[in-house]
C-alpha cells in the first residue's frame, strides 16, 4: 500500500494538494484492514456539532450570496417512471434560466435524468454551462451483474452524459463484501474515464455513521469524483449528521492523498433554510475549497423554487408566493 502523509499547507481554509499517490491494495484483506483502521464515528459528537452549526445566523448580504451559491449547486432532478421528453425539456429550460425575468440568477449545475433521456437533455441544453447527469448501474437498487451495470454506464455516456451517478450494492456492503463494492466502483470509473463519477451510498440503508464513513472511504479510494448520500427513493435520505460525516471523510481523504472529492446531498432537501444549514456545515468542515459546485451539490427537484422565492423576498423585502415560479 502506498504511504500516506498529511498535507500541511493551507491558505484560508483552501487545501493545497500535494503529489501523493492514492493507496493501492494487494487484496481484499488489506483493503478491509485499512478501512477498519480509520476508526469509528463519535455519533454524539456529530449530532452535537450539527445542532450547534444549525443555529448559526447569517447576515442579509451573506444570506443573499449563499442563496445564489446554492442555486448554482443544484442538480435539478427528475427520476420518475412517467418522465417524458417534454418534462425534461421544461427542466432543462429551468436549469439554464431559473427565473426567466431575472438574468442575474445563476444557472443550476446540472440536470439529472435516466439514461434513455440523456440524449434529449443534451440536445436541449446544447452548449450551455448546465451539465447532463445520468443515474446508472441499476439505479436505484444497484442489484445487477457488473456487465449490466457497465452497459448502463456506456449507454449514458454514448448519449452524451457529462456526469454519471452510480449506486452501490448496499446488500454487498452490509454483507461485508467490501472488495466487490470497491471493484465495481473502480470498474465504473475506468469506464467513465474523464467523465465525473458520483457514487451514491444510499446512507439511509447503511444504518450507522461508521458504515457511512467506511463506504465514503471505499468509494473515494476506488476513484469516485463525488460521494453522494442518496437516491431519493428510500424513507431516509440526506441528513445533516450524515453530510457532516461524509464531508469529514472527504476532508481527511484530501489531507492524506492530495485528491479532492466532492460531496452531494440528495433527497429531502426542500427549503432554503435547509440548504443554508448544509452550506454552513460545508464551510465549517471542509473550508472554502468545497464552497463551489465543483465540490458540493444538492440533488433536488423542489428546492430550486424555494431558493428562487427566498431570493426575490430578500431582494424586494416583499413576500413572494410559491406560484410565482414554474412547478418544473
Amino acid at each position: 500500500m502506498a504511504p500516506l502523509r498529511t498535507i500541511e499547507a493551507r491558505d484560508r481554509g483552501v487545501l493545497v494538494p500535494a503529489r501523493i499517490s492514492v493507496p493501492t491494495f494487494a487484496d481484499g484483506g488489506e483493503l478491509r484492514r485499512f478501512v477498519y483502521a480509520l476508526g469509528g464515528v463519535d455519533a454524539v459528537g456529530v449530532q452535537g456539532r450539527v445542532a450547534t452549526l444549525g443555529t448559526r445566523s447569517l447576515k442579509r448580504a451573506t444570506k443573499t450570496a449563499a442563496i445564489d451559491l446554492a442555486i448554482s449547486m443544484v442538480d435539478l432532478t427528475t427520476l420518475e417512471g412517467a418522465d417524458t421528453p417534454g418534462r425534461v425539456s421544461s427542466l432543462c429550460a429551468k436549469a439554464m434560466r431559473p427565473d426567466p425575468r431575472d438574468p442575474s440568477v445563476p444557472s443550476a449545475a446540472a440536470v439529472c435524468v435516466y439514461p434513455d433521456l440523456v440524449a434529449h437533455a443534451r440536445h436541449v441544453l446544447g452548449d450551455s454551462s448546465v451539465a447532463v447527469a445520468s443515474v446508472a448501474t441499476a439505479f436505484p437498487s444497484g442489484r445487477a451483474s457488473l456487465d449490466v451495470k457497465l452497459l448502463d454506464v456506456r449507454d449514458a455516456l454514448a448519449a452524451g452524459a457529462d456526469e454519471i451517478d452510480m449506486v452501490i450494492d448496499r446488500g454487498a456492503f452490509l454483507a461485508g463484501r467490501w472488495s466487490q463494492v470497491f471493484d465495481e466502483i473502480a470498474a465504473v470509473k475506468a469506464t467513465c474515464g474523464a467523465v465525473h463519477l458520483k457514487v451514491i451510498l444510499e446512507t439511509g440503508e447503511l444504518v450507522t455513521y461508521d458504515n457511512v464513513k467506511r463506504a465514503s472511504w471505499l468509494a473515494m479510494l476506488a476513484g469516485a469524483d463525488f460521494i453522494k448520500t442518496s437516491t431519493g427513493k428510500v424513507g431516509v435520505n440526506a441528513t445533516l449528521p450524515v453530510a457532516l460525516v461524509m464531508l469529514e471523510a472527504a476532508r481527511d481523504f484530501a489531507e492524506q492523498t492530495g485528491r479532492l472529492v466532492g460531496v452531494k446531498v440528495a433527497g429531502g432537501v426542500r427549503t432554503t433554510k435547509d440548504a443554508l444549514k448544509y452550506l454552513v456545515v460545508v464551510n465549517e468542515t471542509t473550508g472554502a475549497t468545497w464552497m463551489t459546485s465543483q465540490y458540493f451539490r444538492f440533488g433536488a427537484s423542489s428546492l430550486l423554487n424555494d431558493l428562487l422565492m427566498q431570493r426575490l423576498t430578500q431582494r424586494t423585502g416583499a413576500y413572494v408566493r410559491p406560484d410565482e415560479f414554474s412547478g418544473d
